[in-house]
């Protein structure tokens, strides 16, 4: 089940509760991950992850490079079942805004609150605030547009910031030695790992989501990092409809990216994904379509997610995901963000 965002307003006044626990830690861990990310060249990451349990928040610290250079905060407020007043809420949360703008040294402005809340379906392309500015971050050098209000999640998923790395590698590597370089990005959400591999030297790729809203984000994407569109090409599509019509086809891809939602009933689909019920079929489908040789690169968010173990053995499925799982995402007291398996066919 995925979780979704949902906007909560932010205040500036101080409401005199003793939030020093998560004010202190805050700043301990800002340190830290500053220096972790100053010596790697890594300028959007977690800097919180509920470590103090009694303020349950994901915080992540973006660095624009457009439309202004700054420092944005995401900040995502886990919902935990705790019951409060509502006056006893509002005064909590404002603390809690204050302490995070303070041990950041940001203005309010620069902080966008969102409360994740369990919910299904299609509410993940819905708007949120249709006035909000798009920014621009650079990773890996490559340009990515980011949006910290608009939509449920800001365009770009940092816990796979290393399988991005992994596919660009992979990619130069095959190029490298001659090997083929086609690519087919599949449940692309706004085209990072597409933009890793055509920078990285693919020859031609296909990148499958049923958004328009993402299709026309991943565009903007392409147009910030110089990639041609005429070798690049753009298929907005139900990725389960999609396969099926490819399984008879003739094209063959080099190295593929699956990483399906856990839940999906998008009107606009034939049926209802369940990425538990249904990785047999999608991996199946995904290595049928790759050339010899080809890579296979499969995950999934679904923190609950247990791999079909025959499925892993026939297909030669290896598990990556303590290389794919950035350190600024890993706590020992919880499971990862995602997990990950690499096949080579």
């Amino acid at each position: 089940m995925q979780p979704i965002d949902v906007p909560v307003p932010v205040h500036s006044a101080s409401s005199g509760l003793d939030v020093s626990a998560f004010a202190n830690r805050l700043r301990k861990n800002l340190a830290h991950w500053q220096k972790w990310a100053r010596r790697r060249g890594i300028t959007c990451y977690r800097i919180y992850d509920r470590d103090v349990p009694q303020f349950p928040f994901a915080i992540d610290w973006y660095e624009t490079v457009a439309p202004r250079s700054e420092v944005h905060l995401h900040v995502q407020e886990i919902d935990t079942g705790w019951k409060r007043s509502d006056a006893e809420y509002t005064a909590w949360l404002i603390a809690v805004c204050d302490a995070i703008c303070a041990a950041c040294a940001l203005p309010a402005a620069q902080l966008h609150l969102k409360r994740r809340e369990r919910q299904r379906g299609t509410s993940q392309y819905e708007k949120l605030d249709a006035a909000a500015e798009p920014s621009v971050v650079e990773e890996g050098g490559h340009r990515f547009e980011v949006n910290f209000d608009t939509y449920l999640d800001t365009g770009l998923f940092l816990d796979h910031r290393p399988a991005r790395g992994m596919v660009a590698e992979t990619i130069a590597a095959r190029a490298g030695a001659g090997a083929g370089t086609r690519f087919l990005n599949l449940f692309a959400y706004t085209g990072s790992f597409t933009v890793y591999a055509a920078c990285a030297g693919s020859g031609s790729s296909v990148t499958v989501d049923l958004s328009n809203t993402y299709q026309a984000w991943t565009a903007r994407n392409f147009t910030l990092n110089g990639i041609d569109p005429g070798r690049h090409a753009l298929v907005r599509a139900d990725v389960l409809a999609w396969l099926q019509e490819a399984a008879g086809g003739a094209q063959r891809f080099d190295v593929i990216v699956l990483d399906p939602p856990s839940f999906s009933n998008s009107k606009k689909m034939q049926g209802v994904l369940d990425v538990q019920r249904d990785h047999v079929l999608l991996v199946r489908q995904c290595h049928a379509l790759l050339a010899a040789g080809g890579e296979l690169f499969f995950s999934t968010n679904l923190r609950s997610f247990a791999i079909d173990p025959q499925l892993a053995h026939e297909l030669g499925l290896r598990g990556i995901t303590h290389r794919s799982v950035p350190e600024d995402y890993r706590r020992p007291s919880r499971p990862p963000p995602h997990q990950a398996w690499h096949a080579i066919k």
